[in-house]
C-alpha cells in the first residue's frame, strides 16, 4: 500500500510520536494521534530536558519548529556542577556556548505544548487508552480503545512509553528495574523562598553522588527546582521499612537516614520541599533490545529502548526516531518499505546508546561514584 494513502496512527503523544505527527502533516501526510490522558494538561509532564544538537535539535528542525523552541529554550541550564557530599563544589561548567553546537534546555511541559501547538486542530484524540490491537492479517490492525472507540490503521506506531501496548505485538519484553529509585521533591519560587539551596544548585544542574547515593537537583522555568534523592536499593525499599509513601514526615526522615553524614546544604534540598514526595524506581529494558520485522507496526521512544535517565538520550533519541520514522514514510513507496529502512537505523543506534546508558547508572550508583563522576566530567571540560 502507498504511503502517501495510508492510514498512520500514533499510540502516545510524547515528544517522540508528536515530532513524527509534525514531520508527516508537514509533509501532506495525515496522521491521528491517540493518547490515555483526558487532555493536554491532566498531568505534569516531567522536568527539564537538553536537546543535543546530533538529535533533538535536528529532529525540531525537520518538524520546522527550532526557532520556536530556541525563543523558549534556557541556554544557562548547561550548567553542570558537581557536589561532594560535604557540600563543597568539585566541578563548575557550562558546555559548548555555541547555539550551533549547545544543548540548551527546556522543560518537558513546553516541549510538548510547542509540538502540539504544531500540529492541526484535532490531530490528537484525547481520552484513547490503547486496551489492544488485532492484526488482520494484511498488515493493518485494528485498534480497540477503552473508551469503546475503535479504529483501523496502516500503520501502527507505538509510541505509548516504559509500559507500551503495541510493543507486545512485536516483542515480549518488559521493561526491568535498574536496581535505582529516584524519590521526586521540589523547591518553589526557589531564589526568594530558598536562596541558599538554588545558589548551590546553580543555573543547571547539580550532581551529588557517593557510596550508591545521590541528591540531583535541576532547574526548571519560572523559578522550580526539581530534586531527586537517589538510592541503590530494593525495589520494595519503602514497603520493606514499613513507610507510607504519602506521610511525608515519615518520607523525609526516612531519606534522611540514608543520607546521614551529608552536608546540611545538601540535606536541605532533599528536606526543604514545597511539593511532597514521589517514588520513582527506575526500569530500563534489555539491552540490547531488538525485534523481528513484523508488517505495520513499529516502535519509538521508551516503548522501543526505555533507559535510565544516566545517557541524557531518552527524549533526544525518541525525538530523532520520530522524524526518522516520518522521513522513512515519506522517502519509500510502501509501509512495510518505510518500517524496514527505519529500523535498520533505529535498532542499532538505540542498543548503543542503551548500553551507554546501562553503564551510566552503574557508575552512577557504586561506592567509588564520586570519583566516576568527577572523571567523567573532568573528560569533558
Amino acid at each position: 500500500m502507498s504511503t502517501s494513502t495510508s492510514r498512520i496512527a500514533i499510540v502516545g503523544a510524547g515528544p517522540g510520536g508528536l515530532i513524527c505527527a509534525r514531520v508527516l502533516q508537514r509533509h501532506g501526510v495525515p496522521v491521528t494521534v491517540y493518547d490515555l490522558d483526558s487532555s493536554r494538561t491532566a498531568r505534569d509532564q516531567g522536568g527539564s530536558l537538553d536537546m543535543h544538537p546530533d538529535s533533538g535539535r535536528r529532529a525540531l528542525a525537520e518538524a520546522g519548529v527550532l526557532d520556536a523552541f530556541l525563543a523558549l529554550a534556557r541556554p544557562e541550564g548547561r550548567q553542570m556542577r558537581v557536589v561532594g557530599r560535604a557540600g563543597a563544589v568539585l566541578f563548575d561548567a557550562l558546555g559548548p556556548e555555541d547555539d550551533e553546537e549547545g544543548s540548551p534546555e527546556i522543560d518537558r511541559g513546553q516541549l510538548r505544548e510547542l509540538l502540539l501547538d504544531s500540529l492541526a486542530p484535532g490531530t490528537v484524540r484525547w481520552g484513547h487508552r490503547l486496551e489492544s490491537a488485532e492484526p488482520l492479517g494484511d498488515g493493518t490492525h485494528r485498534l480497540r480503545f477503552a473508551n469503546g472507540a475503535t479504529a483501523e490503521t496502516d500503520l501502527l506506531v507505538g509510541a505509548d512509553g516504559a509500559w507500551s501496548t503495541v510493543r507486545a505485538l512485536v516483542s515480549p519484553a518488559r521493561p526491568g528495574y535498574t536496581g535505582v529509585t529516584f524519590v521526586e521533591t521540589g523547591l518553589d519560587d526557589a531564589d526568594a523562598r530558598h536562596p541558599r539551596l538554588a545558589a548551590l544548585t546553580g543555573d543547571g544542574t547539580m550532581m551529588a553522588l557517593d557510596d550508591n547515593r545521590g541528591i540531583i537537583a535541576q532547574r526548571n522555568s519560572g523559578g522550580h527546582i526539581r530534586v531527586y534523592a537517589g538510592l541503590r536499593t530494593d525495589e520494595a525499599w519503602h514497603r520493606r521499612a514499613g513507610l507510607d509513601l504519602t506521610d511525608t514526615a515519615a518520607v523525609r526522615a526516612a531519606l534522611v537516614g540514608e543520607f546521614d553524614g551529608w552536608s546540611g546544604d545538601l540535606l536541605g534540598l532533599v528536606t526543604d520541599g514545597d511539593t511532597g514526595y514521589v517514588n520513582r524506581p527506575l526500569y530500563a529494558l534489555p539491552v540490547p533490545h531488538s525485534w523481528p520485522h513484523t508488517p505495520g507496526v513499529t516502535l519509538l521512544g521508551d516503548a522501543a529502548h526505555l533507559m535510565s535517565p544516566f545517557s541524557g538520550m531518552g527524549a533526544n533519541l525518541a525525538m530523532l526516531d520520530g522524524a526518522d520514522l516520518a522521513r522513512a514514510v515519506l522517502d519509500h513507496p510502501t509501509v512495510d518499505g518505510a518500517v524496514t529502512a527505519y529500523e535498520r537505523v533505529l535498532l542499532p543506534r538505540s542498543a548503543a546508546a542503551a548500553a551507554d546508558a546501562a553503564e551510566g547508572i552503574e557508575g552512577a550508583f557504586a561506592p567509588d561514584s564520586a570519583e566516576q563522576l568527577l572523571a567523567h566530567w573532568g573528560d569533558h571540560q
